[in-house]
């Protein structure tokens, strides 16, 4: 039985707990990497399934990335607003890419074949865009749509051409038909002294 005045030294149980407390946070950050280990691996090996894709893009566009990062979470970056990083449950890969309503998922699978085939369509879209951008239009896909287009449109053009004809036509009449008036009324104003002449003439 301890005596009444002997105190409890609290050293030895706080230094337990301590040692625990460390144990644990051990325990959770060997678990943190290995996740982050884990996640890495994976894109990795779609890094490596995307190689033949990314060594195939001209080498003058310089807007992709194609290089996993490091970090809390391991990333894929395909360019700066789309990357691959994995789901919580470690095995799914997730497609994404921000714009300007939030980020969207563009493919989402457990499987890497299906992220694969969408990334290189992504890939392959921003370089037909950027093609389209700098030859500044495209020829239509099938030969003659645009013939055709104007051959449509001619009849309805040429309706309005014959309806300026006619009014082209009348124009000049009614311009030889006003020339012709003023040339009478100046005739009348040039003689009229010897019409005046002759009207009292004829009356006397």
């Amino acid at each position: 039985m301890k005596d009444a005045g002997e105190k409890i030294d609290p050293s030895g149980k706080l230094s337990d707990a301590i040692r625990d407390v460390k144990n644990a946070f051990a325990d959770r950050d060997d678990v943190v990497v290995d996740m982050r280990e884990a996640h890495r691996m994976r894109l990795d090996l779609l890094a490596a399934e995307l190689a033949p894709v990314f060594a195939d893009v001209p080498a003058d566009m310089d807007n992709f990335d194609f290089v996993v990062s490091s970090g809390l979470q391991s990333r894929l970056w395909i360019d700066a607003v789309s990357h691959v990083a994995m789901g919580r449950d470690r095995r799914t890969y997730r497609f994404l890419k921000d714009t300007r309503i939030g980020r969207v998922v563009l493919a989402e699978s457990t499987e890497m074949k299906p992220v694969a085939d969408s990334v290189t369509r992504y890939v392959a879209e921003r370089i037909v865009e950027r093609q389209r951008m700098m030859e500044g239009g495209v020829e239509p896909a099938v030969a003659g749509i645009r013939r055709a287009e104007v051959a449509e449109a001619e009849p309805p053009l040429r309706s309005p051409q014959h309806g300026k004809g006619w009014s082209a036509f009348l124009s000049g009449v009614g311009l030889i038909a006003a020339g012709a008036l003023v040339g009478l009324a100046v005739s009348i104003a040039l003689f009229w002294d010897r019409l005046v002449a002759m009207g009292l003439s004829l009356r006397r």
